[in-house]
């Protein structure tokens, strides 16, 4: 079992229980991929640079059997889960949990703690695009309010003035590229219909829902912590692939600098905004992403790359900087991706609203899909390998012991402890490029 850090056990108990119904298909894939082999012990831990070890102020919240089936048995795991064809370790990183999943088959190629509770900090935007891109036309010009500028002090903004007349495609931009918290209350609002931003924060949970991301809850819809707020390396990446899958969000993501026009009327200059995203810059075949930070989540990163026509995309919650920062993790674990044969899986992405068909009697054959056992249209699960999917490979932890690591991280959990009796809980002043 991992050691949960200060800093996650912190975010975890802050977050409220999902109640996911068990569902028939649900409860069928559980029992079907219990075959799935585990090492003596239970689960290998991650290779990852675990958090100094210290009780945490409360426990987490119990995990929801039904959420953590979601995709495979071989997916319920607090540790690390690997093909059996792996013949590479994935790389040691600090993230308390991440996944790689293929975006085109759904194939999942690996994760560690795929579906542990995390908080997801600025890619919680992902879930605002995902909801909202279908249904905002990118050239209607609209006008800022004082309400969309309604953000933490100090926390991630484009720059828009209260007032300003901007294309929906600028804000998207801006959301994008720059992670503005008042472009994500604007597009939010604009596209929460008659209850604005309260219906626009209702509109991405029930996206979330309708893509299977059954762990994910958003309370902000800029991803600045609010209790309760919660979401899983699996959820991300169910939720990148809905991103993915939209043309407009492709060119966004992909968009390395773009220009806000000046607001004559407001004194407001034109201005250039620059993409946070380092892994465009320094990842061939990189395809985007978002980065992601605050206090109580920490590093939070998602990307997605091309290479050989292969599309693959990594999401990671919980990570520290110490040595690389999220998108390098990001690029890490990508690259052992890549590394894997094309027909390697332990699980997979479920289809928008498969869950809520397989819910019904008329849904045959769902839990073997769920268990992991559905062809993947060229991915992954090869017929009769339902025995050993999931196989995991024992590693070891790599244990940091700086003492500058430990002493930041210490103080990391003292003020954690502070800000978690705290209303409302700001993020802090790191850029949003980790």
């Amino acid at each position: 079992m991992r050691t949960w850090g200060p800093s996650v056990a912190l975010a975890a108990a802050l977050l409220l229980p999902l109640s996911t119904p068990v569902t028939p298909a649900v409860a069928a894939a559980r029992t079907a991929g219990g075959s799935a082999r585990r090492l003596p012990g239970g689960a290998p831990p991650c290779p990852n640079v675990p958090a100094p070890a210290t009780r945490p102020p409360q426990a987490p919240p119990p995990p929801e059997p039904a959420a953590r089936s979601v995709g495979g048995a071989a997916l319920d795991t607090t540790g690390l889960v690997v093909p059996p064809a792996a013949t590479a370790t994935p790389p040691p990183v600090t993230a308390t949990s991440w996944l790689v999943a293929d975006l085109d088959t759904g194939a999942v190629l690996g994760g560690c703690g795929p579906h542990e509770y995390g908080v997801p900090a600025s890619v919680q935007k992902l879930l605002l695009a995902a909801t909202m891109l279908p249904r905002l036309d990118p050239n209607r010009e609209v006008t800022m309010t004082a309400g969309d500028l309604a953000i933490e002090p100090g926390s991630s903004a484009v720059g828009l003035a209260e007032g300003g007349h901007y294309r929906i495609e600028t804000i998207w931009l801006g959301l994008l590229l720059k992670s503005g918290n008042e472009a994500a209350n604007a597009l939010a609002r604009l596209g929460g219909g008659p209850d604005g931003l309260a219906g626009g924060v209702r509109a991405m949970n029930e996206e979330a829902h309708r893509l299977g991301a059954r762990q994910t809850h958003a309370v902000t819809p800029s991803g600045l912590d609010g209790p309760g707020q919660f979401t899983s390396a699996y959820d991300l990446a169910l939720i990148a692939r809905a991103c993915f899958r939209e043309p407009a969000f492709r060119r966004y993501t992909a968009t390395r600098t773009a220009q806000v026009p000046g607001q004559p009327a407001l004194h407001e200059k034109a201005f250039q905004i620059q993409n946070d995203n380092m892994l465009l810059d320094h990842y061939p075949g990189a395809l985007g992403g978002k980065t992601g930070f605050t206090d109580l989540a920490r590093h939070t990163y998602v990307g997605a790359a091309e290479r050989g026509g292969r599309r693959l995309v990594v999401t990671l919650l919980g990570a520290e900087i110490p040595t690389q920062r999220g998108w390098q993790q990001g690029a890490a674990l990508l690259d052992w991706g890549f590394g894997l044969p094309r027909d390697a899986s332990v699980g997979r992405l479920v289809e928008p609203g498969e869950l809520d068909r397989a819910a019904t009697p008329a849904a045959t054959g769902a839990a073997s899909a769920l268990a992991g056992h559905a062809d993947l249209g060229g991915g992954a699960a090869r017929p009769g390998a339902g025995s050993d999917v999931g196989l995991p490979l024992a590693v070891g932890a790599v244990v940091v012991t700086g003492g500058a690591v430990l002493l930041a991280r210490r103080r990391r959990h003292a003020t954690a402890v502070a800000l978690s009796a705290a209303p409302g809980l700001r993020e802090a002043d790191v850029p949003e490029g980790d």
